[in-house]
């Protein structure tokens, strides 16, 4: 219901993917009453949503059908911009923001100028140059790759752990060549020890909505901050009214964003320390999986929110109070190299199974399918399902979270146990240096 508790009309969304990432943004309009049609791009993730959402092979045909166009990603900025000139409703990227994420070294000019502290770092697209580099300024660096990674690529993030950085000149000299194929552009940024902490908000092409989310990502696979990056495992968040480090941070970015006309959810993620706020990089789109753990928090109406924003529309996001939390659940196939491997295989078509049928709250999709009511692992990722739940406090939040977990059955399945652990001693130092006051 809207605030005067008048059904919101029903809509027809069109989603546009480069992979299957929103599809539990997708059914949850679907399950509001609206009509809703979603063209992926990767052809790795044939079937995945089938039964729950319609999927279509063009998209450009329903440009006219649709009420708002809903891009869940970066690279399609250019064509978000044209569509809104053209008079059409777009949740979706600009030209200027798809480049904040994507182009690493641009994201970080543009913090400085304006004024926001940054992290020194380098960019590179030649390894013997970026070899050369650190055996010449010897230091403890963190690699990242540039560009639009695919999310099964996401781990060749490397946190370097020597203060003289020989591991991290030892992984580019042994790497050099394979990862020249895979990462042809990549930046090196000077290690911090801290927090690390996210803070975003949804964009109406002129102004945030608030309140605004505060984040804490957990992207190593497995518990205890252990195993390769993953693009995210998963997310203890709340929502807040400004604070400090968003004060500090996204909120001196406004002009350049109101300039962009940016519609959607933007994000920067930071080290945070006694001596300051480093951010990191930019989220300029819907974060996965954010968005499913967002949901959990937001008590409007999808389609409500997602119309008014597109719409331009200035209006106060409706939230619960306190924590929510969220994890993935994976199968080993998500290790798989080669996508057409027997592993991949293995996994495919596994059924969903749950303890209790009757009891899904707190269930999003990821890559799956509906077989006639029985859910069915689909694509290649690996990356099946994610669980979400809320608490007045975070240890409410996580025991609702793991209990639900503990309903689903897939052979082999796995998820990071500790989402949400460190908040007792995050939050102490947060408070104490003051990030998270108003």
């Amino acid at each position: 219901m809207n605030g005067n508790d008048i059904p919101f009309p029903k809509k027809k969304f069109l989603f546009v993917s480069l992979e299957s990432l929103s599809g539990d943004l997708a059914w949850t309009l679907v399950k509001e009453g609206h009509e809703v049609k979603a063209y992926i791009r990767s052809s790795g993730d044939a079937g995945v949503y089938d039964g729950f959402i319609e999927r279509v092979d063009d998209w450009k045909p329903f440009v006219d059908w649709a009420d708002i166009i809903v891009f869940d990603d970066i690279e399609f900025g250019p064509t978000a911009e044209k569509l809104r000139k053209g008079g059409k409703l777009v949740v979706g990227g600009t030209e200027y923001t798809d480049k904040l994420e994507m182009d690493r070294e641009f994201g970080q000019s543009e913090l400085k100028r304006h004024g926001v502290n940054i992290l020194p770092n380098w960019q590179f697209s030649n390894y013997d140059e970026a070899i050369k580099f650190v055996r010449e300024n010897p230091e403890r660096y963190v690699f990242k790759p540039g560009g639009n990674t695919p999310s099964t690529g996401r781990g060749m993030l490397f946190l370097g752990e020597d203060d003289d950085g020989k591991d991290i000149l030892e992984l580019l000299e042994q790497n050099k060549d394979v990862w020249a194929k895979h990462t042809p552009v990549f930046q090196l940024q000077k290690y911090i020890a801290g927090v690390e902490v996210a803070v975003g908000a949804f964009f109406n092409g002129h102004d945030f909505i608030y309140p605004i989310n505060v984040n804490f990502e957990h992207k190593r696979v497995f518990p205890g901050d252990i195993g390769p990056f993953s693009g995210e495992m998963g997310t203890l968040m709340y929502w807040s009214e400004p604070n400090k480090l968003f004060k500090a941070t996204l909120e001196k970015m406004l002009p350049a964003i109101r300039e962009a006309g940016y519609v959607g959810y933007i994000d920067i993620n930071c080290i945070v320390n006694h001596r300051g706020i480093y951010p990191l990089e930019f989220t300029c789109r819907f974060g996965y999986p954010t968005i499913p753990i967002q949901l959990e928090g937001i008590t409007m109406p999808a389609g409500e929110w997602l119309y008014k924003m597109a719409a331009g529309e200035d209006f106060v996001l409706r939230t619960k109070r306190g924590f929510q939390i969220g994890m993935r659940i994976l199968v080993p196939s998500y290790f798989a190299s080669d996508k057409r491997s027997e592993i991949v295989e293995r996994y495919q078509d596994l059924a969903v199974a749950f303890k209790n049928p009757a009891i899904k709250e707190g269930i999003h999709l990821e890559d799956v399918r509906n077989d006639n009511g029985t859910w069915r692992v689909a694509g290649t990722s690996g990356v099946v399902l994610v669980v979400t739940a809320s608490g007045t406090t975070v240890d409410e939040a996580r025991r609702l979270l793991y209990n639900r977990g503990q309903n689903i059955m897939v052979p082999n399945m796995f998820y990071r146990t500790d989402i949400g652990g460190k908040w007792s001693t995050d939050s102490d130092r947060l408070h104490t240096w003051g990030y998270l006051d108003p």
